[in-house]
C-alpha cells in the first residue's frame, strides 16, 4: 500500500473490517495540464504533474512569454533574469525573457527592446495581453490561447494579436508549438527589415557558447550593449542549423532549422545533455527564416529582417494591408540525451506536413 493511502483495521462481531482511504489528489496528474492562474497574471503548464513551462503576462513585462522553459528532468534551458536571476548568468538584454514574440520595426516603432528598464520606453511599443480564449488539458497535449493587443508609444492599437499554444510532453521530449496570427485593423502595418525579431528565446548560461572575448552588440536602431567575457566553466552551447552550418556561423543565414546542443551544467536542475531546436513552418512569410542566434545565449528565428541578416543581399519590408492577417508557425523543441541533426530533420518533417 502507498503513502497515499491509509488502513484502519477494526473488529466488529468477529467480522475484520479494512477501511481504506485514497488520497488521489495527492497523486500527480498523467497528461498535459492547462491551470489559469488569474490572480497571478499566469497560466501553468504541467507535464504528468511537472512543471513545464508558464504564460506569463505581468504588468512589469512588456509582453507576454513562456517562462521558464524546462527538459524533461526538469532543468531550466531558459536564463532566469530578470525575472528569477540565477548565479553566474549574463544580465544583458533584460527585454530577453523566456520565449516571446515581437519585432523591432513596426510602423517604425520598435517592440522589441522595452522592458522596464529600457532608458526609452515611451518611445517603445507594448504588447499587453487581452484574454484567455480557451484553456484545455489532456492526456496527449494541452492548448492555451490568447489575444493581445499590439500597442503604439500614443495608446493606439496597431495590431491585434491571436496565438495557440499547443505543449506536449513525453519522458525525454518537451514541446510548444506556436501559432500567432497578426491581424492589421484600419490602417496598413509596415515591418521594415531589422534584425531584432521575430520569435526570440535567451537560453540558459549553459548552453550559450563559451566566449574568449568581450562583444559589443548594436540594435536596429543604433542602442549598443557590451556583453563581457564570464568565467566559462559549465558553458557548453553549440549551435547547428539545417543548412550544416555550426555555431556562430549560424547567425545572419537561412534554415528551416536550427539545433542548440550543449550540456545543462552546474547551478540548474538535472544535469545532462539537451538539444533545444526551433523550427519554422514552410507556410510562414520569408521561410526559410534568417537566424538571429548569438552565442551569448540569444537564440531566434527572423523572417522578416532580411535586409538587416543578409548584410543587404536581400530585402522583404513586408506589410500587412487594412484589415489583412499573416499566421507564423513554430515548434520548439526540448530533447533530453544525444540529439543528432538526423533526428531533427525528422521532427521538422512531421511539423511542417501537420504531425506531432
Amino acid at each position: 500500500m502507498s503513502r497515499f493511502c491509509t488502513s484502519i483495521a477494526a473488529g466488529v462481531g468477529g467480522l475484520g473490517v479494512l477501511l481504506v482511504v485514497l488520497v488521489g489528489a495527492s497523486r500527480p496528474a498523467r497528461g498535459v495540464s492547462v491551470v489559469r492562474r488569474d490572480a497571478l497574471r499566469r497560466v501553468d503548464v504541467l507535464v504528468d504533474g511537472q512543471p513545464f513551462t508558464s504564460y506569463i503576462y505581468a504588468e512589469r513585462l512588456k509582453k507576454p512569454v513562456l517562462f521558464p522553459l524546462r527538459t524533461a528532468a526538469g532543468a531550466p534551458v531558459t536564463r532566469g533574469f530578470p525575472l528569477e536571476p540565477r548565479p553566474r548568468e549574463r544580465v544583458d538584454h533584460p527585454h530577453h525573457v523566456g520565449l516571446w514574440f515581437n519585432y523591432g520595426d513596426v510602423n517604425g516603432v520598435d517592440f522589441w527592446n522595452n522592458s522596464e528598464s529600457a532608458p526609452e520606453t515611451a518611445k517603445m511599443g507594448t504588447i499587453r495581453h487581452r484574454e484567455v480564449v480557451r484553456v484545455r488539458s489532456g492526456t496527449d497535449h494541452g492548448e492555451l490561447a490568447v489575444t493581445m493587443d499590439w500597442i503604439m508609444p500614443d495608446g493606439t492599437t496597431v495590431l491585434r494579436e491571436d496565438t495557440t499554444f499547443v505543449f506536449r510532453g513525453t519522458v525525454l521530449r518537451r514541446v510548444v508549438d506556436r501559432s500567432t496570427t497578426l491581424s492589421a485593423l484600419d490602417k496598413p502595418v509596415a515591418f521594415k527589415d531589422n534584425k531584432e525579431g521575430v520569435l526570440g528565446l535567451r537560453v540558459a548560461r549553459a548552453l550559450e557558447h563559451p566566449a574568449d572575448k568581450p562583444e559589443l552588440f548594436t540594435d536596429g536602431s543604433g542602442r549598443a550593449t557590451a556583453v563581457p567575457v564570464l568565467d566559462n566553466t559549465g558553458v557548453t552551447g553549440l549551435y547547428r542549423s539545417s543548412e550544416g552550418k555550426t555555431g556562430n556561423d549560424v547567425w545572419g543565414t537561412r534554415g528551416r532549422w536550427v539545433l542548440l546542443i550543449g550540456d545543462v551544467g552546474p547551478g540548474d536542475v538535472g544535469p545532462g545533455r539537451v538539444g533545444v531546436a526551433i523550427l519554422d513552418h514552410p507556410k510562414n512569410v520569408g521561410h526559410p527564416t534568417y537566424w538571429h542566434a548569438r552565442g551569448y545565449g540569444l537564440f531566434a528565428a527572423n523572417p522578416l529582417g532580411q535586409k538587416a541578416l543578409s548584410d543587404g543581399k536581400a530585402e522583404l519590408n513586408f506589410t500587412l494591408e487594412p484589415k489583412a492577417s499573416t499566421t507564423f508557425r513554430h515548434r520548439v523543441l526540448i530533447l533530453s540525451g544525444e540529439v543528432t541533426p538526423e533526428a531533427v530533420e525528422l521532427e521538422y518533417a512531421e511539423f511542417a506536413t501537420g504531425g506531432k
